[in-house]
C-alpha cells in the first residue's frame, strides 16, 4: 500500500479501505442529497408533464430551470462570505449552509405537490425555480466542502473526492430518483402525492450534515488578509482607514477578489480557456439527458421499466466506474482521464439511435444505459477533479462555482432546446442521438489546444503531494 492514505492504492482490500475513509464517505453522503433536487425538476417532471399531455418543446422549455445552475456564482460570494445566524454558531460555515437549503429544497417540493398545472402552469415554473435556486446553492456549499476537506497536498485525493461526490450525485439522481415512477405505476397515485413523498425523502437527506465533521481552513484568515491589503489601498499612504473603507473593502474581497485571483493566477487566456472548455464539455451529454425519459415514453418502455434500467441499472453503473475511473485516474492523470472519458462519452451516444431504429428492446437499453452510465462516470470524474484543483481555498465556492456555473450552461440553457431539435427533426430520435455525439467533438479537439498548462498544473500537484510525502515520511 502506499505509504498514506492520500496516496493511490494497491490492491483490492487498500483500494477499499482507501475509499472508506470518513471524509470520502462524508462527500457520498452529501453528493446523494446534492443530485436529489434534480430529480424534481428533471426526469419526474418531465414525465409528470408528458403524461399530462404538453408538447415535447414545453417539456423542454419547462427544464430551462436549471439555468439557475449556469448562474449560481453570481451569489456564491455570500457562501463564501455570509454567516447564516444561529446555524453557523452550532453547525459551522459549510455546513449550515448545506442544511438551510435542505430545508428549502423539501418546503418547497411540498408547495409544487399543492398546484394544479392545468391551469397554474408557469406558477409551477415559479416554484420549480425556487426549488432549483435552493438546489443550486446547495450544491455551491458542498463542492465548497468537498475542496476545504482535502488539503492542497493531497493532489491524488482530489480525483477520489470528485470520484465519491460523482457517485453520491448519482445515487440522489439516479438511484432515489427510480423511487418515484414506480410509485407513479401503483393504483391510486398519482404525481402531486409522488411529490409530497420526495419532500419528506429530503428531510432524511439532511442526515449527511450531521455525520459530516467542518473543515478547518485558513479561508477567513486569506480574506481578513485580502480585506487588510484593500482597506490600504482606499487608505492611501498614511491615511486612516475609515468605516466606509472597511465596507468597501469587504465588498471587494466578497464580490471582486475571487474572480480577481482567478483570472490573476492562471492569466487570461489560460483563464477564458478553462471556462470555454467547461462550457462545451457536457453538451452532447445533455441533450441527451434532457430528452430521454421522452425518448423512453416514446419507444414503448413503461414507467417501472425507466426506473430500473435508466435510473437503478444506471445508478450501479455510475458508483463503480466513477470508484474506478478514478483509481485509473489517480495513475494516469486528469489529462488523459478527459480525453479518454470524453472520447468515450460521445461514442456511447450512438447505441440510443441504434435503440431508436430497433424499437423497445430491453437488452439493447441495458447496453445503452451500461455504457452511458460507464463513460459519463469516468468523464465527469476527471472533469471534478480538474476544477477542484484550480479553485483558490480562500474563494472555493466562488471560483468552483464560477466553473461549474459554465459548465452547466452548456448543460442546461442550451439543452432547454432539446426538445426543439427533435421536433424540427420529426421525431427522428436516430438522428438527435447522432447530433448529440457530434456535439462533444468541439470540447475534445479545444481540450487538445490547453493540454500544456493543464499539464503543468498537474505536475504541481504531484510536487506537492511528494514534498509532503517526504517531509511525513
Amino acid at each position: 500500500m502506499a505509504n498514506s492514505l492520500n496516496q493511490a492504492p494497491v490492491g483490492f482490500q487498500n483500494v477499499v479501505r482507501f475509499y472508506l475513509q470518513r471524509r470520502l464517505l462524508t462527500i457520498f453522503l452529501l453528493g446523494i442529497a446534492s443530485g436529489y433536487p434534480w430529480v424534481m425538476i428533471g426526469s419526474s417532471m418531465s414525465a409528470w408533464l408528458n403524461e399530462m399531455g404538453f408538447t415535447r418543446a414545453t417539456i423542454g422549455f419547462f427544464g430551462a430551470v436549471f439555468a439557475v445552475y449556469s448562474v449560481n456564482f453570481l451569489w456564491s460570494p455570500l457562501v463564501d462570505r455570509v454567516r447564516i445566524p444561529v446555524l453557523s454558531n452550532w453547525l459551522g460555515h459549510r455546513r449550515s449552509w448545506v442544511l438551510f437549503c435542505q430545508l428549502g429544497v423539501a418546503a418547497s417540493c411540498f408547495f409544487l405537490a399543492q398546484i394544479d398545472f392545468t391551469t397554474q402552469l408557469r406558477f409551477a415554473g415559479m416554484v420549480a425555480l425556487t426549488i432549483a435556486i435552493f438546489s443550486a446553492t446547495q450544491d455551491i456549499s458542498i463542492d465548497a466542502y468537498r475542496i476545504d476537506s482535502i488539503g492542497e497536498h493531497e493532489a491524488r485525493l482530489q480525483s477520489a473526492g470528485a470520484a465519491m461526490a460523482t457517485a453520491g450525485w448519482w445515487t440522489g439522481f439516479a438511484g432515489l430518483g427510480a423511487i418515484p415512477f414506480f410509485l407513479s405505476d401503483l393504483p391510486g397515485w398519482d404525481w402531486p402525492r409522488v411529490y409530497q413523498v420526495l419532500a419528506v425523502m429530503m428531510l432524511f437527506l439532511s442526515a449527511g450534515v450531521w455525520l459530516a465533521r467542518e473543515p478547518k481552513t485558513e479561508r477567513r484568515a486569506l480574506q481578513r488578509e485580502a480585506e487588510l491589503r484593500y482597506q490600504q489601498v482606499l487608505a492611501g499612504a498614511g491615511n486612516t482607514i475609515r468605516m466606509g473603507h472597511k465596507l468597501t473593502a469587504w465588498l471587494g474581497v466578497t464580490l471582486v477578489e475571487p474572480l480577481a485571483e482567478f483570472f490573476r493566477r492562471n492569466g487570461v487566456r489560460f483563464a477564458l480557456s478553462i471556462l470555454l472548455f467547461v462550457l462545451l464539455f457536457k453538451v452532447g451529454e445533455a441533450f441527451l439527458g434532457r430528452m430521454s425519459i421522452v425518448f423512453y415514453q416514446e419507444v414503448g418502455f413503461t414507467n417501472s421499466e425507466i426506473g430500473l434500467y435508466s435510473k437503478l441499472v444506471n445508478w450501479w453503473i455510475t458508483i463503480i466506474f466513477s470508484l474506478l475511473g478514478a483509481y485509473v485516474t489517480m495513475r494516469i492523470g486528469i489529462l488523459k482521464g478527459l480525453f479518454i472519458g470524453g472520447s468515450a462519452m460521445a461514442l456511447s451516444n450512438l447505441l440510443f439511435s441504434a435503440l431508436a431504429i430497433v424499437g423497445p428492446s430491453k437488452p439493447l437499453l441495458l447496453a445503452a444505459v451500461i455504457s452511458d452510465g460507464f463513460t459519463s462516470a469516468w468523464s465527469t470524474v476527471a472533469f471534478v477533479a480538474l476544477i477542484s484543483l484550480l479553485a483558490n481555498r480562500a474563494f472555493t465556492a466562488t471560483q468552483y462555482a464560477l466553473m461549474a456555473s459554465v459548465a452547466t450552461f452548456g448543460r442546461t440553457v442550451l439543452a432547454a432546446y432539446s426538445g426543439v431539435v427533435v421536433d424540427w427533426l420529426d421525431g427522428n430520435w436516430a438522428v438527435f442521438f447522432l447530433l448529440t455525439t457530434l456535439m462533444v467533438i468541439p470540447s475534445l479537439l479545444f481540450l487538445w489546444t490547453i493540454r500544456k498548462p493543464i499539464q503543468a498544473l498537474e505536475d504541481e500537484g504531484r510536487a506537492k503531494q511528494a514534498r509532503w510525502d517526504e517531509e511525513n515520511g
